[in-house]
């Protein structure tokens, strides 16, 4: 492994405690560490421990937690959505409805942005099919003149 070729005992100390590197964190989950330092800042990672060089240092959890995020995200939550799964997942006192409710909501809003989207598809479909497309000057477009009229 490339981390091994390093050649710096405090490197070696690192890889043998189990402990990531943000760039290596970062390669592991598919992210950059932008992502990651964005991520700690708005508090979805704790700040994580710091080397003797002043490397961040990330362990297994934290793999975990940035999949957790990354996954998250793909599903359309925002990161105020993923902070609240976050915590609801830590809390002892919270409950699957609790986070089910949550991702019904969230099922609800992206039904909302489908109908939407296909609002503006249909509308964008009616005046591209009135619009001849030929070598007229622009000033005679359908197109343009639905939009004027709109």
């Amino acid at each position: 492994m490339a981390i091994l070729e390093e050649t710096s005992p405090e490197r070696t100390r690192e890889y043998l405690m189990g402990y990531l590197r943000i760039g290596e964190l970062a390669k592991l989950t598919e992210t950059n560490n932008e992502t990651l330092r964005f991520y700690e800042s708005r508090g979805l990672l704790n700040e994580p421990r710091r080397s003797e060089s002043g490397y961040r240092l990330y362990t297994q959890a934290e793999v975990l937690r940035v999949h957790f995020i990354v996954r998250a995200k793909r599903m359309g939550f925002s990161l105020k959505e993923i902070d609240e799964l976050l915590s609801l997942r830590v809390d002892k006192e919270s409950t699957c409805g609790e986070v089910k409710e949550l991702a019904e909501h969230k099922l609800q809003d992206i039904g909302r942005k489908i109908a939407e989207l296909n609002r503006m598809k249909n509308a964008l479909q009616q005046i591209t099919d009135a619009c001849c497309g030929g070598e007229e000057s622009a000033v005679h477009c359908t197109i343009l003149n639905a939009l004027d009229a709109e």
